[in-house]
Formats: structure tokens, sequence, C-alpha cells
């Protein structure tokens, strides 16, 4: 039995309505046509990040392509609950796993920190570039994992500003946390956030913050977790745990 394939899906940054014959742009235009040796007549899926996905035909003319679309198809694959990650800043290519992790895990808003611990320094236009790095690896990872609607990248903030950010039941993650994960979710229902040192942890100073600002200190199991593991893990138990 031959299994096909499903088409290949491209987050297009413009309003789309349906009926409509849409010029894709031509980073998206070329993948589709150079890399995906895709050809006209061949089947695709585009979302604009507002909801749902519209399926299209290809349209070839010369080097352009366009994306003959169809009627709006209400699909979503968000989680029943919202997730935010407020992350510390991690060096190398960690970050650009985190991000592409968390979108496939249903996050909804990833929030990087300059915690007082962090290798990696960020500032200006070089700032301004892995920003667009990392929100490019959300959509492409939105592409890949089926989700309509495109994970927030915020740009990194020291973590005061981070902490004003937050709404609802927040877990501060620390393997001295004084208690346990699952206890901890208790009777959270419809919105979570998670805190996630850098790779040296977080500083006395930014415990003691957390502290002030009423924020649970909570563990997970008896093993330390690398950054760039401990908030996907935590994110994935959590859905789990909270049947979202």
């Amino acid at each position: 039995m031959v299994i096909a394939m499903p088409p290949p899906r491209f987050f297009c940054d413009t309003p789309l309505d349906a009926g409509r014959l849409v010029a894709l742009p031509d980073a998206l235009a070329h993948h589709a046509l150079r890399v995906l040796r895709l050809a006209d007549g061949d089947a695709i899926i585009l979302f604009d990040g507002r909801g749902g996905q519209y399926p299209a035909t290809l349209r070839v003319e010369g080097r352009r392509a366009l994306a003959e679309l169809g009627a709006h198809a209400p699909v979503e694959t968000e989680l029943r609950g919202r997730l935010v990650l407020i992350q510390g800043l991690a060096s190398g290519d960690k970050m650009d796993w985190v991000v592409e992790k968390a979108v496939e895990l249903g996050v909804a808003e990833l929030r990087p920190v300059a915690a007082e611990r962090s290798v990696l320094r960020l500032a200006g236009p070089r700032m301004d570039k892995r920003l667009d790095h990392w929100r490019s690896i959300a959509r492409a990872a939105s592409e890949q994992c089926g989700r309509n609607r495109l994970m927030a990248v915020h740009p990194p903030a020291p973590l005061a500003a981070s902490l004003e950010t937050v709404e609802g039941p927040a877990l501060f993650c620390h393997p001295e946390g004084g208690l346990d994960f699952r206890a901890a979710l208790g009777d959270i229902r419809d919105r979570l956030t998670l805190m996630v040192g850098p790779e040296g942890g977080w500083s006395p100073e930014e415990l003691a913050l957390a502290q002030r600002r009423g924020l649970q200190g909570v563990r997970f199991g008896r093993r330390v977790l690398r950054t760039e593991t401990a908030g996907l893990a935590l994110a994935a138990a959590a859905t789990a745990l909270l049947d979202w």
C-alpha cells in the first residue's frame, strides 16, 4: 500500500483569503521551486498565522510562483491551555534547539532572559539579527509540525522585565526548588508560565527577586537538567499532566 505524502506547508506573511491568486514571496518561491522541486499544479498548503489554513494549487509563471487558494480550513493544533516559556539565554545553537522544539510542543510564547549568568550576550544589530533568526526557525517549525499560529518569540530582556509580563500561575524552576513539579501544578486550568535559567543557573539575586514576586520554586526529578533540556521537558510534562 502506498501512503500519500501530505502537501508541503508554507507560512505566508500576508493575510490570505479564499479564492485569491497570491504571489509567493521570493524566498518562499525559491524554496518551493528550487529546493522542493515542486511544479505547476502541485498541491500545497498556506497559512498566515491568524488561524486555520488554505489548501492551494501552485501556479508557476517563469520564475514566479503563485498560489491559487481554496476554501479556508479551520484546522487548529494548539494546546487547550496557554503555555509561556521564559528561558535563560543559552550559548551556541542551544537557543535554536529550544525555539524549534518549543514550537513543536505547543508553547505559545518564548521570552528569552538575559540572565546574570548567561554566557550569550546580545545587543544592538547583533540582537536584532539573532531575533530574526529565531523567528525564522519558529516559522519553519510551524510549517513542519502543523501549527497554524506562530509562537511569539520576544526580544531578550532582563529577568525583572520578564517577570512584569507574567500573567497567572508561574513556576520558577530550580534544582533545589522546594516543591515537586507535579504537586506545584495543583489546580492550574488554562495558563502556565515556566521559567528556566541559563547554563550557570539563576544567580542568588535572581532567586531572591523571584521569591519577592511570590513565584513558586519547583524541582523536576532527582537529576540536574541542562538548560536546553529543562524547559522542554517541563513543557512536555505540564501538557501531559494538565491534559492539555
